[in-house]
């Protein structure tokens, strides 16, 4: 994916449909002059609904249609003809969104599985025709029911890829490279920081039997849990995965200290971060003999797997995806079903929006127009 592509953050305006009015219609025949009421009922306003769709990578398709609107439900009308319900309108997203109120920032719903549907906004019900309320003391009731109104909102839409495992370091830690030899994935590879400013996937192979999804995530810095470097925007992408694996470079001044800053940044953006199972790999390796290997080993953290890798070289790969293998197959169930998602912080939310929310000309008379047909007749 190129990086004009890659859209991870939405927002846009959802409606959903009215639903259409009663009739007020009586019975008329040649030789039935006191038909009775016969209006119809109001058809259902169409329904917004969210819909998971693992054949989707990002939110693009939804960068130029913010405006979902639904169908409106059509007036009944005589001879007991119920009115035509809405279109409902299916947004389809892929696998990870997580759907925020876009005025209070407050967590509405998750779509994690293919085919998952959530009704975001529900159509009105259509009102009843003058048929429903007819009864013994009242048979010729001159009335019918309006259909509900149609409901509103505007809508948060937050891409959390959903991966195996995921990648962590800093800037210029080899993450891309490795990547790039591990799987198919062809990442933007060059030697100034930054080089990588958006997630990549690729499938890792392991031995041919077996394979999982891992994620390069872009490089985070100290102090990105408040919004430096490139801040928040792609630290969300980290909570979906069951796995991370940390990347910290051989020729770094102090290995340790460089894992524990960047553990301390994801504690600090969420705390449930530390409860992931996690593996160190010390990139560059190749540039190490066996004894300065032996001394940097004794410095490595002690409560979670270590390993030397060189993507360059190739040394200890196979050996690394063995390695995430028996890790991820620890975990007998992925946590996305239970991520807590914390509300979104509409202020301090770095995303640029110059988007127009505002409904057109057009849409406006369309909605406040009589959509359905009533009539009202007497008996004479």
């Amino acid at each position: 994916m190129s990086e004009s592509n890659f859209v991870d953050y939405i927002k846009i305006y959802a409606r959903s449909g009215k639903g259409g009015r009663g009739s007020v219609h009586f019975r008329r025949e040649k030789y039935i002059p006191w038909g009775g009421p016969d209006g119809g009922d109001g058809g259902d306003g169409g329904s917004v609904i969210l819909r998971g769709n693992r054949n989707h990578w990002t939110l693009l398709h939804l960068k130029f249609d913010r405006h979902i609107l639904a169908g409106h439900g059509g007036g009944g009308s005589g001879k007991l003809c119920k009115g035509k319900d809405g279109e409902d309108k299916i947004i389809d997203v892929p696998l990870g969104t997580v759907v925020f109120d876009g005025e209070t920032g407050e967590f509405i719903t998750d779509i994690y599985q293919d085919g998952q549907k959530v009704i975001l906004l529900k159509g009105g019900r259509g009102g009843k025709g003058n048929n429903f309320f007819k009864t013994s003391t009242n048979q010729a009731p001159k009335y019918a029911q309006p259909g509900e109104p149609y409901m509103e909102r505007k809508i948060i839409l937050q891409l959390k890829l959903l991966a195996d495992v995921g990648l962590v370091g800093f800037p210029n830690a080899g993450k891309s490279t490795l990547l790039s030899v591990v799987s198919a994935a062809k990442p933007k590879i060059a030697d100034y920081p930054f080089t990588t400013l958006e997630p990549n996937l690729g499938i890792v192979d392991v031995r041919g039997s077996y394979s999982f999804i891992m994620a390069d995530i872009p490089g985070i810095i100290e102090g990105a849990s408040e919004g430096r470097g490139l801040g928040l925007r792609f630290l969300r992408h980290i909570e979906r995965n069951s796995l991370l694996l940390f990347l910290v470079p051989a020729d770094s001044d102090s290995i340790k200290k460089e894992y524990d800053i960047l553990l301390g940044e994801l504690m600090r953006y969420n705390p449930d971060l530390l409860d992931k199972q996690r593996v160190l790999a010390i990139s560059k390796s190749d540039m190490l003999d066996e004894e300065l290997e032996r001394e940097l080993a004794k410095e490595l953290p002690t409560d979670l797997p270590c390993i030397f890798i060189s993507s360059l070289t190739q040394k200890g790969i196979i050996s690394l995806k063995d390695l995430l293998w028996k890790e991820l197959n620890k975990q007998t169930f992925h946590d996305t079903e239970i991520l807590v998602h914390k509300p979104v912080n509409i202020q301090l939310d770095d995303f640029e929006d110059d988007f127009d929310y505002s409904l057109d000309e057009d849409e406006t008379e369309n909605d406040d127009s009589d959509y359905g047909e009533s009539e009202e007749m007497n008996f004479k």
